[in-house]
This record gives structure tokens, C-alpha cells and sequence, in this order.
């Protein structure tokens, strides 16, 4: 009797998984493990010491890039959650009509452009209404970010949606709800922890974006990852370490949360 396939029992996958897990993790564990160096080598450990931590900390320049990440990244990422959100239940909870895949190509569209060509072009008309308006705030980089998240936050979303069970919805209607009863007492319930999701997702791009800020900011506008490109050009000290642990720690801990968040709770056999 011929053996049936199975390609949870490959001979070699395992080995090959995992040595690709350590060839990615590697690096990330060697910078968590030279932030906490004495010297100022990134090579030679020279002994364990909160020095760099203490010295970003007082770095008023890293403080000031730090908040103006967060704010920059929260604010659009609950700008583009909610876009996303809308944009998910119009293009999912309708039947298929002539256009819709043209919709999808244009929520997509940042995901399919090089980013490159959307911080260019986002330059050019920023530049313009800088001209025109007189403003040069954080707006820009609100927008800007806003715009590239929203296909980020609208995958999640739309998976959820798509994954729904519609007898509930079709029941409330049955019982005489209206569209937004049914969308604030089914739909939204359910679908809490896809928009989670988008909004983790879209906060994370957000916040580590580089190419489309370098290219939008103004002066005195450098987020984090700006500022330690700008520093990278110039000297490594292991302060730059400090700071990519710290946010290691604060994106493992949205993760957790979001776990937590988002677990179904488990139901009684009995």
C-alpha cells in the first residue's frame, strides 16, 4: 500500500526552519545583547551596564524624535483604521459588480508601488501646497502616513469580514434593526478584533517608516528612525542598540496585548 503524502513529515524541514529562524533572529539578539555593553565598541563586549539605556534616555533629541513618532503613528494609524474599516464593509458586504477588483487595485496600490515613487510624489505635492498654504506642521507626515497605512490596516479587516457569519447580521435585519443597529450590535462586535489588527499593523508601519519621511519632513521634524539614520551616518554607539531594544519591547508587548485582546474565550463542554 503506497505511503500518502504528507508535507508535515518532509525529512529536513524542521532543521532547515530552524536554521533559518536563527539566521533572522540572530542579528536582533546580538544588538539586545550589545545594548547592554560598557564601552563604546558595538563588537567588543567590555561588560554589562545600563549606560546607553540612561544615555538615550537624557538624550533630549531622542525623547523629543520618540514622541513625535508615537504621536505621528497613532494618530494615523487610527486615521487609516478607520478608512480601512469603511473601505473593508463596502467592498465585502455588497455582490460583485462591475469595478470592485478596480477598487481593490486602488486600496492596494501603496503595497504594489515602490515606496520610493510615493515619497517622491507625495514630496512634489506637498511642495505645492506648502507654497500655497504657508503651513509646514506635522500634518504632512500625518497624511502621508495615513495614506500608505490604509492597505495595511484593510487586510485584517477585510479577512475578518470575509470570515463572518452573515445568518447573524441577516437575523438582526429579520428582527427588524436598522443598518446601523446591526453594524454597532453584530457587525462591529465581531468584527473588534480585526480592526485591532489593522490598527497594530498600521501603527507598526507607521512608526518604523523611513523612506516616505525622509522625503516629506520638514525641518526639526525627524522621527526616530530619521534621527538614528542620521546618527548612523556619522558615529555607532551602542545608544542606537538602546533605543532599537526599547522598541523591540514596546512591539512585543502591542503584540502580547493584542493576543490577549483578541483571544475567543473558550467554551464550556459541558
Amino acid at each position: 500500500m503506497a505511503k500518502s503524502f504528507s508535507i508535515k513529515r518532509q525529512p529536513g524541514f524542521a532543521t532547515i526552519a530552524m536554521f533559518c529562524f536563527f539566521l533572522l533572529y540572530l542579528p536582533i539578539a546580538t544588538l539586545v545583547v550589545y545594548s547592554f555593553n560598557s564601552g563604546m565598541s558595538i563588537a567588543t563586549w567590555e561588560g554589562f551596564s545600563f549606560r546607553w539605556f540612561e544615555s538615550a534616555w537624557n538624550n533630549q533629541q531622542v525623547v523629543e524624535a520618540s514622541w513625535r513618532s508615537l504621536k505621528i503613528a497613532a494618530v494615523a494609524a487610527i486615521i487609516a483604521t478607520a478608512c480601512a474599516t469603511l473601505a473593508a464593509i463596502a467592498t465585502t458586504r455588497t455582490g460583485p459588480y462591475r469595478g470592485l477588483t478596480f477598487k481593490y487595485s486602488v486600496i492596494n496600490m501603496p503595497l504594489l508601488v515602490p515606496e520610493i515613487v510615493t515619497a517622491v510624489a507625495l514630496l512634489i505635492l506637498f511642495s505645492r501646497v506648502k507654497v500655497w498654504t504657508g503651513y509646514s506642521g506635522l500634518g504632512y507626515l500625518i497624511v502621508a502616513h495615513s495614506a500608505f497605512c490604509v492597505p495595511f490596516a484593510y487586510m485584517p479587516i477585510r479577512a475578518r469580514l470575509e470570515s463572518m457569519d452573515l445568518s447573524l447580521e441577516k437575523a438582526a435585519a429579520d428582527l427588524y434593526a436598522s443598518s446601523f443597529q446591526t453594524f454597532r450590535y453584530v457587525t462591529l462586535p465581531l468584527l473588534w478584533p480585526g480592526i485591532l489588527a489593522g490598527l497594530m499593523l498600521a501603527f507598526v508601519i507607521s512608526l518604523d517608516d523611513v523612506v516616505i519621511t525622509e522625503f516629506v519632513k520638514s525641518g526639526g521634524q525627524d522621527t526616530l528612525p530619521t534621527y538614528m539614520l542620521g546618527q548612523l551616518r556619522r558615529v555607532v554607539t551602542p545608544e542606537m542598540n538602546a533605543i532599537s531594544t526599547v522598541f523591540l519591547v514596546l512591539s512585543l508587548a502591542i503584540v502580547t496585548l493584542f493576543f490577549f485582546l483578541s483571544r475567543e474565550p473558550q467554551k464550556n463542554n459541558e
